[in-house]
């Protein structure tokens, strides 16, 4: 690693935010750790992707949605008719409120 990026200071101030406690030994490991991680990202920063793509995925997906058919369905008064608890063609419920 060339330098610090993250502090010690930093990583104690993160964890006190997160309500987590750290030994020292923690707080060194994970201070280098971060570091070790914004490193990789500095050298991702170095490639030379002008000529690629966005994407959202590395393969082509199907859709996996089915189309929307209409189909028939029952009639009003057969479904009504098997509920106890239908009044005028509506299904009665329990007051919520």
């Amino acid at each position: 690693m060339t330098g610090k990026m993250i502090t010690e200071k930093e990583v104690k101030y993160v964890a006190r935010l997160a309500n987590l406690e750290l030994n020292e030994e923690k707080k060194i490991q994970y201070t280098k750790q971060l570091n070790a991680i914004l490193e990789y990202f500095k050298k991702l920063n170095e490639l030379d992707t002008d000529e690629v793509q966005p994407t959202a995925y590395i393969d082509e997906m199907p859709n996996l949605l089915s189309n929307d058919t209409v189909k028939s369905s029952l009639p009003q008064s057969e479904v009504n008719a098997l509920s106890e608890n239908s009044k005028k063609g509506y299904f009665r419920v329990p007051k919520i409120m």
